[in-house]
């Protein structure tokens, strides 16, 4: 049974933000690897002290604990994010961030590594009939890119790179800074060379010594067969080139399926409707039907009804999974002239008087007709 998160804290139900905000704050100092070194729970209690802060810090998630208690948080779809993080500083990093006067006061930034690549979004269209087969499209987006001059180091070609003189290329300070939990060491990257630890004495000319740059790329996209529409395609390596030593982040390709007239889509089936002539509705023939694959002729049974369907078997989609393809269901409109001359009148009042009061003979409910693949 999870501990009620004022319990957890040690304040009242009454605790305003700036008490509960305190009462983290002590507690984290306790619980803080670099004090406390006897007490093997010391991480899970932070975490329990991070999980409670985090709801009693929020007015809404405050409002829905006070009314509801755990269970009205967990049926709003809110759930800790501790459990994802192994370290007592990520729990404190991914709350609060590293820039957080919170987490800088109380146990300094840490020299940082080189920063990873951020991940580009970017969308791609395709046709309904490029489901069918797949696709290469070329996309351009704008990105941060790895100097081509200077290869991500920053300095001209040629030129030497020396060790930072702020920092003695260690990359970072340390300050010793006295808080209300006493004396702290503060680490954070040095702010000459950008936690690098070196730089260059001839800047490049082309990025100014940063060793990115940003530029328009361009990128082959492989649209696989079967793809759903807004389903993303990650190309990993393919965002924002990171700093030296990092890696790159990843392209993020959303697919648009442009939309076809022809055709109405249902997963891996495909739906058509074809509009046929009254007349050939009653003594059959064949009509003229669109596919992915061209056009197809087919047969109309004698006596067909409004709204019957003739199913192509395998003129459907593809799945991504490389399953058989899908169906197409071809729905038949009837087209009822909306006006007759003399002769055709006549002759439908013939008809009429033939087929007697009812109308004719009428077929029971009729099973969709099944085409295979010509």
């Amino acid at each position: 049974m999870k501990r009620d998160y004022y319990e957890v804290l040690g304040v009242d139900r009454g605790a305003d933000d700036a008490e509960v905000k305190k009462a983290f704050r002590r507690l984290a100092r306790e619980l803080h690897p670099d004090v406390n070194r006897h007490d093997p729970e010391a991480e899970e209690k932070f975490k329990e002290a991070a999980e409670a802060y985090q709801v009693l810090s929020d007015p809404d998630r405050r409002g829905t604990y006070d009314t509801f208690g755990h269970d009205g948080l967990q049926r709003g779809g809110w759930a800790p994010r501790t459990d994802a993080f192994g370290s007592f500083e990520d729990v404190l990093s991914a709350f609060f961030g590293r820039g957080d006067p919170l987490f800088s006061e109380l146990f300094g930034f840490g020299r940082p590594g080189p920063a990873s690549g951020g991940d580009i979004p970017a969308s791609v269209e395709i046709e309904l009939a490029d489901v069918l087969t797949g696709a290469t499209r070329e996309i351009s987006f704008e990105a941060v890119s790895t100097c081509e001059r200077c290869r991500g180091n920053g300095a001209e070609p040629g030129t030497p790179i020396r060790p930072c003189e702020t920092c003695g290329g260690s990359g970072e300070l340390r300050e010793a800074v006295r808080t209300a939990f006493g004396q702290l060491v503060r680490t954070g990257p040095c702010p000459t060379c950008n936690g690098a630890g070196r730089i260059p004495e001839s800047p490049c000319e082309e990025c100014g010594g940063e060793g990115r740059i940003v530029r328009t790329r361009t990128w082959d996209v492989e649209v696989p067969p079967g793809i759903e529409p807004g389903q993303r395609i990650r190309i990993t390596g393919a965002g924002h080139a990171g700093e030296a030593g990092a890696g790159a982040g990843d392209l993020y390709v959303q697919v648009v399926i442009a939309d076809d007239e022809r055709f109405e889509r249902h997963g891996q089936d495909l739906v058509t409707v074809v509009e046929i002539p009254v007349t050939r509705a009653m003594l059959g023939g064949t009509v003229a039907v669109p596919t992915l694959e061209g056009e197809q002729q087919v047969n109309v049974p004698a006596g067909a009804q409004p709204g019957e369907h003739v199913l192509l078997r395998g003129l459907g989609l593809p799945s991504l999974r490389g399953a058989a393809r899908g169906d197409q269901h071809v729905v038949l409109d009837i087209r009822v002239p909306a006006k007759l001359n003399r002769e055709q009148h006549e002759l439908a009042e013939r008809l009429d008087e033939s087929l007697g009061p009812d109308g004719g003979p009428r077929h029971g409910r009729r099973s969709r007709r099944r085409v295979g693949r010509r």
